[in-house]
């Protein structure tokens, strides 16, 4: 086994690997009980979408682990999960099941393109720029939704939304929340999400605002409610302007997404020598078939996880790290009853720092440029505004084009953003019919 993943080679151990393990997992825990909340939003089933949830983070870790060797985690993704739940299925009123099905074309594609090592040319592509916005818009749309989650958001006849009565029970057990949460992650404490939702439980129990479990270890909830839902659907509904939207808006999130997380956790644990990352099309691979496993079990788009970089802080160096993490992914499926306590409460403060962490993209983007500041700040506060992350990044990419044909950057543009000029154009011709 150390021989496998190169132990010596790397400068760790068995112990040290199983602590990264360890440490990746309490650092991404809360996936499991945020997710199933917010595809439940969907009308998904609350037990199935766990179960769900807990086997395609352990499949795809550990494929990850075990044949792209990276000490990274995978799960179904914040911001993909809201883009399904609350763009697709209640925004367009796609079905679930349809979205799903979207969910794993989107994984296949993800497949042929890493085979093929073509995501190269999309990757350059796509302008910087706009991919900082998608990421920060979506960040925001996350916090909005947590914030709303918490009550601390409130609708508002005369302005839309106001502020919510902070003094109410829940409100003030959410806010709680978010400041254990906000104070463990500026110490450095990793896991801070997860921790800072199990203090905010704990305090809902003991004051009454939240019923406390009967209790703590059951059964494993039935998966039968999602599993492959994917393929019982109405094919009629599937050869639609639409949904190929929602497709390519799956892969184009996920697709940088996890580029960008696999070099920024590779390159903090040293494995990228002259900008370029071994066993990219493996990892890329990994996080692909994930997708479309995860979408066969019943969840939104499985992709790879930031938090394993605390991993790799503890001295995760080896897909060990991951095959550990798998397991105890798998050993979560049996605590399945604490679902009762994670309510909106709960999971608010983990929803807005995580959108609080996308949001840092913002400093990428160079508002010196208006060409180029237009088109981004139109796509970040689109997501929001609208409650639909689709719309965000179809906005950014029809002006984008347009403002810089006008300052005279025309050259600049790749051709495949002229094409997906016209895809939006037909996109919200569709929608307005």
């Amino acid at each position: 086994m150390d021989r496998y993943f190169g132990f010596k080679e790397h400068g760790t151990n068995y112990r040290r690997e199983s602590i990264a393990g360890l440490t990746t997992f309490l650092s991404m825990a809360y996936i499991l009980f945020v997710n199933p909340m917010i595809l439940a939003d969907a009308g998904m089933d609350l037990g199935a979408v766990f179960t769900a949830t807990a086997l395609a983070a352990a499949i795809g870790t550990m494929i990850m682990g075990v044949v792209a060797k990276y000490p990274i985690a995978l799960a179904p993704g914040m911001g993909l999960n809201a883009f399904f739940a609350y763009s697709v299925v209640l925004g367009l009123g796609i079905d679930w099941q349809v979205a799903l099905f979207g969910v794993f074309i989107s994984g296949i594609i993800f497949i042929l393109i890493t085979v093929f090592k073509v995501r190269e040319i999309i990757i350059n592509a796509i302008p910087a720029e706009l991919k900082y916005a998608a990421a920060a818009g979506i960040g925001l749309f996350i916090a909005f939704i947590g914030l709303k989650g918490a009550g601390i958001i409130v609708p508002d006849e005369a302005t839309a939304v106001g502020l919510g009565d902070l003094l109410t029970g829940p409100t003030l057990i959410a806010i709680f929340g978010i400041i254990i949460t906000v104070v463990l992650l500026v110490r450095g404490f990793n896991g801070g999400i997860f921790y800072g939702m199990v203090a905010t439980a704990l305090l809902g129990m003991i004051t009454g605002v939240i019923d406390t479990p009967d209790r703590v270890v059951g059964a494993v909830p039935s998966l039968a409610p999602t599993f492959l839902e994917a393929f019982r659907i109405d094919w009629g509904s599937v050869f639609t302007v639409q949904l190929l939207v929602v497709v390519l808006t799956f892969l184009f999130v996920d697709f940088f997404d996890t580029a960008g997380t696999l070099y920024a956790v590779a390159n903090q644990a040293g494995f990228v020598k002259d900008n370029k990352l071994p066993r990219a099309g493996k990892a890329l691979l990994a996080d692909s078939s994930a997708t479309s496993i995860g979408a066969l079990l019943g969840t939104s788009t499985t992709t790879a996880y930031v938090e394993s970089a605390s991993g790799v802080a503890a001295g995760g160096r080896t897909g060990f790290t991951s095959v550990v993490t798998s397991v105890l992914f798998l050993v979560a499926l049996f605590f399945s009853p604490l679902l009762a306590v994670v309510t909106e409460q709960v999971t608010a403060p983990a929803l807005i720092v995580v959108g609080i962490l996308m949001a840092s993209s913002l400093g990428l983007i160079d508002w010196k440029k208006f060409e180029v500041a237009v088109p981004a700040f139109v796509t970040i506060v689109t997501m929001p505004l609208t409650s639909s992350i689709a719309t965000g990044i179809a906005m950014g990419f029809i002006l984008y084009p347009i403002t810089m044909l006008a300052k005279g950057r025309g050259k600049e543009i790749h051709p495949i953003m002229y094409v997906l000029f016209f895809v939006f154009l037909a996109y919200f011709g569709f929608l307005s019919e």
